[in-house]
């Protein structure tokens, strides 16, 4: 199966993955009777840069879907498709006359729908269902319109729990591989991901999947995370700008701009949308001191349920006061309400929000609540603060970490800075929405629509 390749060929044994199998299952599912399918998603494989672990993505062949025979269950008021590999689909009689691929509705240049809803009868029956000379699914409405789908389109929509969740891995890359403090932090060449798609690829990827990845090679100014963001699309404006050099400074409006250690935490979650992903670049580092640590942040997450689920509980419902406040970019003071942890609606954890100094003395929970909540989030950065959980790497000038900001943790030592080498580091962040976006497209680029 191409995920224990991928765990095998480019990351250490010690990696686990999420709970998700659905890619795995969806392979083994495929030709299966009554089960079909969407085309497996991509491979990862691995090659050595810089004599650095770096991820590169590779494509399995994808197999042709042919149809045997089409029908319509009128008293089921489905489309049954048989398909020649054994399998079959049912597709709602409603569902596939709201997304008819005609051009009268659908706009084909921007793939968005024009039929109106109003104009939609969600009770439809057919009149005739049948398969054409060139293997496409032919429906007759009984208005006389006519809708064709093409196999592989449909095949990918399968409404089959193996197909949907398959299409939701392809579309989102959920599967996650969670990690300890044996993480070999992959690694990539800073010009290779700037200029070569499948080098941009391998990176967002493993960006996704392992949450951290390192860039060498950048030049020693500043400057260098604008280019990077061009790459996927754009930089996220914060309070804080565009972007954001870390450096000791009087009067520091935030902690990172200090000398002083800095505790495990997720940038922003005084925001109610915190960014999604952070990129720092090295320019200057400390004469002493300064080396950064992160943690999986889901991984403590799923340890904590498993060793402790009253506090597991506590933090994924609770919501707490972050606050932030002072002058940067403009003036500002923002406030939000979060759970540490968030959980999907399928109980999966999907973002922390933790930073001790921006959570308020403001604790909007009931008396009764308020010592249960310490001692579940005690309990967690306990764990995330285990010496076998811990990261810890040092950034040189030219080196660039780039890091899943829902996800992990950062932090740094304390430094000591001479004046004539201060440490200096360049921040931006960018959301997973512009990321997901240019890594689909990077996708389709490098190994076709898949």
């Amino acid at each position: 199966m191409w995920m224990s390749w991928f765990a095998r060929r480019a990351l250490p044994a010690m990696l686990q993955r999420g709970s998700s199998v659905m890619a795995c299952r969806a392979l083994r599912a495929c030709g299966r009777p009554g089960w079909a399918a969407a085309p497996p998603p991509s491979c990862l494989a691995s090659v050595q840069l810089r004599g650095q672990q770096t991820l590169v993505s590779a494509s399995l062949p994808v197999a042709r879907h042919g149809v045997r025979h089409a029908r319509a269950l009128d008293e089921e008021r489905l489309v049954e498709v048989e398909w020649e590999d054994g399998g079959q689909s049912l597709y709602p009689f409603t569902w596939l006359r709201d997304n008819c691929q005609c051009p009268l509705c659908t706009l084909q240049s921007a793939q968005a729908r024009s039929l109106l809803f109003s104009q939609l009868d969600v009770h439809t029956g057919v009149d005739i269902v049948q398969v054409t000379d060139n293997n496409k699914v032919s429906i007759v409405w009984p208005d006389q319109h006519t809708s064709v789908f093409d196999p592989e389109w449909l095949r990918k929509r399968c409404f089959s729990p193996v197909a949907r969740q398959a299409m939701q891995e392809e579309l989102f890359i959920n599967e996650r591989y969670y990690w300890d403090s044996k993480l070999r932090i992959p690694t990539a060449d800073f010009q290779e991901v700037l200029h070569d798609d499948k080098a941009a690829l391998a990176w967002l990827l493993a960006l996704r999947r392992v949450g951290i990845v390192y860039l060498k090679g950048a030049p020693l100014e500043q400057g260098q995370m604008a280019r990077l963001s061009e790459r996927i699309g754009y930089l996220r404006l914060t309070f804080y700008g565009h972007t954001w050099q870390v450096q000791d400074k009087p009067m520091a409006n935030n902690v990172a701009y200090t000398s002083g250690m800095l505790s495990l935490h997720t940038d922003y979650p005084a925001l109610h949308f915190p960014p999604g992903v952070q990129f720092l670049h090295c320019i200057n580092q400390a004469v002493e001191g300064g080396d950064s640590v992160v943690v999986d942040g889901f991984h403590m997450a799923e340890q904590l349920q498993r060793e402790d689920p009253e506090a597991f509980q506590t933090l994924t419902s609770l919501r707490v006061d972050f606050t932030d406040m002072g002058t940067d970019y403009c003036d500002f003071m923002v406030q939000s309400k979060n759970c540490i942890i968030d959980v999907d609606s399928e109980g999966r954890v999907s973002r922390i929000n933790y930073n001790n100094a921006t959570r308020d003395s403001v604790l909007d929970l009931p008396l009764h609540q308020v010592q249960p909540f310490y001692r579940a989030l005690k309990a967690y950065v306990d764990i995330m603060n285990r010496p076998e959980n811990v990261v810890s790497y040092r950034m040189e000038p030219g080196d660039i970490v780039t890091f899943d900001n829902w996800r992990l943790l950062h932090g740094r030592r304390s430094y000591i800075s001479h004046p004539d080498k201060l440490r200096h580091l360049e921040g931006a962040y960018l959301d997973w929405d512009e990321v997901m976006s240019r890594l689909r497209i990077l996708r389709k680029s490098v190994h076709g629509d898949v």
